[in-house]
Parts: C-alpha cells; structure tokens; sequence
C-alpha cells in the first residue's frame, strides 16, 4: 500500500491516547472508587464496580454502534443502572475527582513537540481526533500543560461528535475542520488498527499505525508502521514529493 500515488499532502491527523500521549494503563475500579465514594460512600465498593461497567460497555460500542458520549452520560447511565436519582451538581463534583485521578497519569510523548514542529515547518495542517467522553476542557488542559494547543490546527473530541472512531464521520469531520477536500493527501497516525488505520483508509486517507503492544491486534494492513514518532517524518517526505 506505501507505493500509492498521492497529490500533495496537505494535513496530518493523530490520535491522542496511545499516539500522542503515553499509553496510561490504569484500573477502571481505583479511578472511579473516587468518583463512588462521593456518591454511595455506604456502597462504594459496589458503586465503583457499577461505574467501571458502564465505562467498559462504553468503550465496546466502537466496535459495534460506534455512538459517541460523554462523561454525564456514563455517569447518568450508571445513576440508572444503580436506580439511584443523582443530581447534575453531584455528577459534575464526580466527574471532576474522575479527572484528579487521572492527571498524574497523562504524559504527552517528548517527541510530540519536535515532530509536530517539523511537519508545520513542511507546511502541513495538524489536527486531533480523539475518542473520548471526557468535555473539550479535560484534554484542553494536558494539551496546554505540556505546549501542544499552539501546535495543533483543529482538535476534535468525540464527546462533542454524534460517532467514535472509526466511524467514516468521525474522520470527516476532521478533514473539514482542516479544510481537506481530498482525502487522499491526508495521513492519519493512531495506535488502533481497528479504530484508527481501517477507519481512516475507509475514507480514502492513509493510516500509519504506531505500535502499542497493549492495543488488540486487528487484520488490517497499515501504510506505514512506526515505533516512535520521528519515524513517521521520512514517511511523509517521500508521500509529499
């Protein structure tokens, strides 16, 4: 698939868990024991487990109806599950000890910000597509802690979109942020065979795979596969010829 023609390039699109950022392995149970303490302290154990769930069937839909949501709708579905009326105050309050817990496990990859440079510097557009449920603020914050907002053109989080990855929309809605009408002179990079690399070739882009031992493997053939991200910058100067 590498000797594909191509018209110019014009943008790069990345991942970011996995792909940007380092991949943060953590156990479901012990990020929402905080969130379960404040709303069941008398069942927080069995609370905690509930939440975990419904975050777990969450993450399954990619694979299936490819849906969207956001952090509310994970908390409200458990609330429902738990038969339990929790209040918007109260899921926010949740939600926000959800993100305390989370913070000293994201770190971005030091060679975000070098090779982010270098493909501005070839005059490319850089952008973000994100599966998530956590709002536009939560990654917001790590991007610009560690100097990567001013880097990227477009950033778009699906617990803003109707579909995940790798629903074809999801991907083009990134293209149309970037003003990319071509499809083809458009790269996508991700650690998700399924998710990234089949739903980016399914729109016409090419799809880099960066390796990540911890991501189910999938049958599907990736234009390109890096171990690190300066390995993707060769790839790109001989796409962009």
């Amino acid at each position: 698939m590498g000797g594909r023609a191509l018209s110019r390039l014009q943008a790069v699109i990345f991942d970011w868990g996995g792909t940007l950022s380092e991949y943060a392995i953590a156990e479901f149970e012990q990020l929402w024991l905080r969130a379960a303490r404040h709303l069941d302290p008398e069942h927080e154990a069995e609370t905690a487990m509930r939440l975990a769930a419904v975050e777990v069937a969450f993450w399954e839909r990619t694979a299936t109806t490819q849906q969207s949501g956001t952090l509310p709708d994970i908390l409200a579905e458990a609330a429902t599950l738990l038969g339990r009326d929790v209040a918007e105050a109260v899921r926010e309050e949740a939600a926000a000890l959800y993100l305390d817990a989370w913070e000293p496990l994201i770190k971005h990859d030091p060679d975000c910000v070098p090779v982010l440079e270098a493909l501005r510097a070839r005059g490319l557009r850089i952008g973000l597509l994100s599966n998530t449920h956590w709002p536009r603020d939560y990654h917001e914050r790590f991007l610009e802690r560690d100097g990567l907002a001013e880097l990227i053109d477009a950033r778009l989080y699906t617990s803003e979109m109707p579909y995940m990855k790798p629903h074809p929309e999801a991907f083009r809605a990134a293209l149309a942020a970037l003003d990319v009408t071509d499809a083809s002179t458009a790269v996508f990079v991700g650690d998700r065979p399924f998710d990234d690399i089949t739903g980016a070739q399914g729109v016409g882009m090419r799809g880099v795979l960066r390796t990540n031992p911890a991501v189910p493997a999938y049958d599907v053939e990736a234009d390109a596969v890096i171990d690190r991200l300066p390995e993707l910058l060769p790839h790109i100067e001989a796409w962009d010829r």
